[in-house]
């Protein structure tokens, strides 16, 4: 006998993040999606952080290859924070989708997709202790 399960439309969790060789992650959760502002102003965030010379690999996401965002490029290299794109079709180079990859496989209990609170909470603890308890090694 199959189990039915309902669908609908319902909420959802997106996390962009910056993730250094040695397990540092700066990141942000939200419930809305991701543009060329919102990405502009996480990585603004990121910049005030910093206090040396600073290079941000990114793939080649419509976020980051708009205009907008382009001209913040030009901005943050003023400021040492300097961007540079990982050749197209190339998501093997882009190691912070190891990091996306073990969240949702390995990381995150099962329990997570119960409810959407549930999801929210055991994200965050993983997030939050990425380094620590959590960790890859290159």
């Amino acid at each position: 006998m199959p189990i039915i399960l309902p669908a609908g439309k319902g909420k959802y969790l997106n996390v962009v993040g910056l993730m250094t060789r040695n397990n540092k992650l700066f990141f942000e959760v939200a419930t809305t999606t991701f543009n060329s502002t919102k990405m502009i102003e996480f990585i603004e965030r990121f910049l005030q952080q910093i206090k040396q010379k600073t290079v941000i690999i990114l793939d080649n996401a419509p976020i980051h290859k708009s205009k907008k965002f382009m001209q913040k490029v030009k901005e943050w290299k003023l400021q040492d924070l300097y961007i540079y794109f990982l050749p197209p079709y190339s998501p093997e180079l882009n190691i912070i989708e190891i990091l996306w990859r073990r969240i949702k496989y390995n990381w995150m209990p099962l329990d997570s997709y119960l409810n959407f609170e549930k999801l929210t909470e055991n994200l965050n603890y993983v997030l939050n202790n990425f380094g620590e308890k959590y960790d890859i090694k290159f």
